[in-house]
């Protein structure tokens, strides 16, 4: 059997290749997705909670496509993805007046799930339009929140599948790379956290915090069918100084070295990041290194 490469921890094969070749060729009606989700079916890629792995999927046959190694078919729509395509995200129609108060006199403050909901797309346009990174559609198991204060939304939180390797949060669990593998799915990186810019409440930051801190892992359960033990998150130093998070007793990790993923060089490329961790359960060493 010959090894071309591993993508996504996948070893890719020779006869791999044979087999899309003759995948595509015996099934030319098929769109890219519906081809994708036949290969997840017969490789059995799947992710932890038995949630076909189609998007990897289709990176990879796409991948092999621009390399020349299989021909994919017409795509049965023009693309429409990437940043260019995000952008066109319309700016919401909510109330702007500003809100100057306590977290006692603005309550009750409605917390809200809306991957999958009505409110996805008001989730989607907040985050866009008010986000200094704007919004970027997560790949793999996320969730997304609204707060809610009077019906009018007054924050935005987004939860992802954590980075697969990290020095500072590896350390301070315990794992070896073999329960990482295993186990990393009972993680959640907090990708986006926006307080709307029209919100003017003390303390606002660390309370909704706690509150997703005590309900993402039954909504993570309800959705992906397995809990969160661990919540982690990177916070830019040369804005933000993270005073919510240490009030909401999430643990200062460490600092990046500002390298960047991808840089090969020793130079700084990048701002700083503080990492801050948050364990969800007192026995989380256990269960994620068990």
């Amino acid at each position: 059997m010959d090894q071309l490469f591993i993508y996504r921890k996948r070893v890719i094969t020779s006869q791999d290749i044979d087999y899309l070749t003759k995948l595509i060729a015996d099934n030319p009606q098929k769109s890219r997705n519906a081809l994708s989700i036949m290969v997840c079916q017969q490789w059995n890629w799947v992710q932890p909670n038995g949630v076909l792995k189609d998007g990897v999927c289709r990176s990879l046959m796409l991948k092999l496509h621009r390399d020349g190694l299989i021909k994919l078919p017409a795509r049965k729509k023009p693309f429409t993805g990437g940043r260019q395509a995000q952008r066109t995200i319309p700016k919401p129609d909510v109330d702007t007046h500003i809100i100057s108060s306590t977290v006692k006199k603005l309550q009750p403050i409605e917390m809200r799930q809306v991957r999958r909901t009505k409110h996805e797309k008001l989730f989607n346009g907040l985050v866009e339009h008010y986000h200094y990174l704007g919004y970027t559609q997560p790949v793999g198991e996320h969730l997304k929140y609204i707060f809610f204060a009077a019906e009018r939304p007054i924050a935005c939180f987004a939860f992802a599948s954590a980075p697969y390797k990290l020095l500072h949060r590896d350390r301070f669990i315990g794992w070896s790379n073999e329960t990482l593998e295993r186990n990393r799915h009972l993680l959640a990186y907090n990708s986006r956290f926006l307080i709307l810019p029209w919100i003017n409440v003390p303390h606002l930051a660390s309370h909704l915090l706690g509150q997703c801190a005590r309900a993402i892992s039954a909504d993570w359960q309800t959705v992906y069918q397995h809990p969160i033990y661990w919540l982690e998150t990177f916070v830019d130093t040369e804005r933000f100084k993270g005073t919510c998070y240490r009030a909401a007793n999430w643990i200062f990790l460490g600092n990046t070295s500002g390298r960047g993923k991808y840089n090969k060089t020793q130079k700084q490329l990048t701002s700083i990041k503080a990492m801050y961790g948050l364990p969800l359960i007192k026995d989380f060493h256990k269960m994620l290194c068990e």
